[in-house]
């Protein structure tokens, strides 16, 4: 059974990456018991449970680890403000970006944000989907944009499940790392002022960002994300996103995070972002509160380090999906019931550079 199910979880990985996610979910739900690989006699885990519902979640949707995505509109400019277009190369390779410049009326901007888009998304998408150019108009922040290339994801994931793709110094994680870098000194972005947050597959991502160079991202934003290493290939990621136990190993000195999740996930588990969670704040003082804001229940815990600076903030939404938390429905994969993601994660933003200076 174990040579098997081994052998169809690589033949699903191949298929991942030739661009036929749905006939990788059908191959693997096949080799749990579904018609293929005999499984008798062999009593299924909560994580095989687990994964097979995500795997059948995934594969009503055919579009792998996304959704079906919305046209994305080109957003309206304020007066002053630009929404340009980029081309970052390095040694790890290129990306495509889209960074957003406001008004700034001749002051200094305050900070920049890099926003990770969701799996089959592109940067206008999650522009018009979290409102984050509309926050940034009125905190004078950068907001960058990159884009996954179609090349390196078919579903256009950013591949945080890739060993490749996790660590410092390569993959993905270089060229996040050093678009960022040369957009600081683009705008002369104060030091501790730079920051990363995504959705999904972008969370996941940006958690491995703030592990990996946190000499760059003071803070992370991972909303409906996993954690960090907590996948190693194609199966493990789908086990991690339905729940099962993950093998997740979190930096030394994790920077401050803050999380969002739906409680009513079904793509990516709940699970994940308490772990997320717990590995930012662990050890610190806690405080927990919760209450109601856009009709929708939530509960916080808050965690704060010994000098009193936020180390973590970890909002489970009551009843939200795999969605962007109070988003705008110009944009894919969000609710606009329930508290706002976006401004809670530039304020716990702000509050860190506030402290950090």
């Amino acid at each position: 059974m174990k040579h098997e199910l081994a052998s169809a979880m690589r033949r699903a990985t191949e298929l991942v990456r030739a661009g036929d996610p749905a006939a990788a979910t059908q191959l693997i739900q096949s080799s749990l018991g579904g018609n293929g690989i005999k499984t008798s006699g062999i009593r299924p885990n909560g994580r095989m449970r687990g994964l097979r519902a995500t795997l059948a979640e995934l594969g009503a949707r055919k579009t792998g680890f996304g959704g079906q995505p919305k046209h994305a509109v080109e957003p309206s400019l304020p007066e002053g403000a630009v929404f340009e277009h980029g081309t970052f190369s390095c040694a790890a390779g290129q990306r495509d970006y889209r960074v957003y410049v406001p008004n700034l009326d001749g002051k200094p901007c305050t900070g920049m944000v890099m926003m990770l888009h969701g799996c089959t998304q592109s940067p206008v998408d999650f522009a018009n989907g979290t409102g984050m150019n509309r926050l940034a108009d009125a905190q004078r922040l950068i907001v960058v944009y990159p884009a996954q290339a179609r090349g390196a994801n078919m579903q256009s994931c950013w591949n945080w499940f890739s060993p490749a793709d996790q660590s410092r110094g390569a993959g993905e994680p270089a060229i996040l790392a050093g678009l960022a870098e040369q957009l600081g000194r683009t705008h002369d972005i104060p030091r501790g002022a730079t920051f990363v947050a995504g959705l999904s597959a972008g969370a996941a991502m940006a958690v491995i960002l703030g592990n990996e160079y946190p000499e760059i991202f003071a803070a992370v934003g991972a909303h409906s994300g996993l954690a960090h290493k907590s996948a190693h290939d194609v199966a493990s990621a789908f086990a991690a996103m339905g729940g099962g136990a993950a093998t997740a190993r979190p930096g030394a000195s994790p920077v401050p995070t803050i999380v969002f999740h739906g409680s009513g996930d079904s793509t990516v588990n709940a699970a994940n972002g308490h772990q997320i969670a717990d590995h930012a704040g662990a050890g610190g003082a806690e405080v927990l509160d919760e209450g109601t804001q856009n009709g929708r229940a939530f509960s916080r815990r808050s965690v704060f380090a010994r000098d009193g600076k936020a180390a973590m903030e970890h909002w489970l939404i009551d009843g939200l999906g795999h969605a962007w938390s109070g988003g705008d429905g110009a944009g894919s994969y969000t609710d606009p019931k329930g508290p706002d993601a976006s401004a809670e994660m530039v304020r716990f933003f702000r509050d860190i550079a506030v402290k950090g200076s």
